[in-house]
Parts: structure tokens; sequence; C-alpha cells
């Protein structure tokens, strides 16, 4: 999932580098931009919990095909630039309404967790340090994936300090393709 408005910005280029090595590493990769889909913000009414079959949202907008290609996947990735220290609200809408569609219990009945053990990472930009620009998002994604019984798997994340100083560069590139081999091995070692 990609939660930046900018189509050729930072976060963007992790994106595509990831997704590249992805490819060249023989794993299916689809990029779905937030910003090209409408997904309003959760209403509260609770109506999903009534559907134990899938997210039964209300709504009539883009997020059941999201959730449903979330629920097909073995490893979903939330790319976002950081902003007032948490991801975009594109991104924040699509996580509210996962955590409750995806989540049967909060109404009547307990119901299923529809996406337990799926695996989770991050792919991240902001203007501060890792630890005080992003560490809030990461600990919201921890609470969130042991929340709904999914594994985290990490963040990479990479500070933009603005001004003369170009974002990319030969490193970026390269870790953002070490971050994408690691996953792929720790995966790989679990047995997939």
């Amino acid at each position: 999932m990609m939660g930046s408005p900018r189509r050729s910005g930072n976060t963007a280029a992790l994106v595509g580098e990831f997704a590249d090595e992805c490819a060249r590493m023989g794993v299916e990769v689809q990029v779905i931009s937030l910003y090209d889909r409408a997904v309003n913000p959760c209403l509260g009414c609770k109506a999903c919990q009534d559907c134990f079959d899938g997210p039964g949202c209300v709504q009539d907008d883009d997020f059941e095909e999201i959730f449903s290609a979330m629920a097909r996947s073995d490893g979903i990735v939330l790319a976002t630039p950081i902003y007032a220290w948490y991801c975009t609200a594109p991104m924040k809408a699509l996580l509210d309404r996962t955590i409750y569609a995806g989540m049967k219990r909060y109404g009547r009945e307990r119901g299923p967790a529809l996406l337990a053990g799926r695996r989770v990472a991050s792919l991240v930009t902001c203007g501060y340090p890792a630890e005080k620009g992003a560490d809030l998002w990461e600990e919201g994604l921890k609470r969130m994936c042991r929340h709904c019984g999914m594994e985290y798997m990490g963040m990479f994340c990479r500070r933009d300090r603005g001004g003369d100083e170009p974002f990319w560069d030969e490193e970026k590139a390269r870790a953002v393709r070490d971050f994408a081999q690691a996953l792929r091995l720790a995966i790989q070692v679990d047995g997939l």
C-alpha cells in the first residue's frame, strides 16, 4: 500500500526500488496507491461485525477491493511518508477500517481475524531521524499486528533532510534492496 500523495516523491522511490528487487527475486508485488483510490474514514457503525466471511463494510468505496488484495497476500508492505509523527490520512483511513473489518470481535458474536497470519512491513520517509520521526508509527503498527494476529516484520526508514541535499542516492537504493532480500529470507526460513 502506497500512502504518499507524490507519485515521484521520496516514498515512491523506496517503493519502486523495493518492488523491483522483489521482482528480481521472483516475488509478485501489487502496488496500490491510496491517493488514487477512495477509502473513506471509518463510520464506527460496527455493521462490519456481522459479516464473518469478508469485510462487510456499508460504505461504497474502494476499501473492499483493497482489503481483498490484503487478504489474498502473504505479506503487506505499508509505505508512507510521516506527517505529524504518523502516516498520511488515506493510510490511516485504510488501517482504521482494516482493524474493524478484519477483526470480528466487536459485535454480538466473536468472529474470525480475517488477516491473521499475514506479515506486515513498512517503508517510511520522514524529516527526522527514525527514532524521533517514525517511532510512533512503528509502535502503532506493532500494536495493530499483535491485535490482528499478524506478524510484524520490520520497518525501513530513511530521513529526508530537505533543502539542497538530494534524498535519493545509491546508499538508499542498496539498503532498500537489502531490506527486501531480508524479508524474503525471513519468509523462506519460516518455510513459505
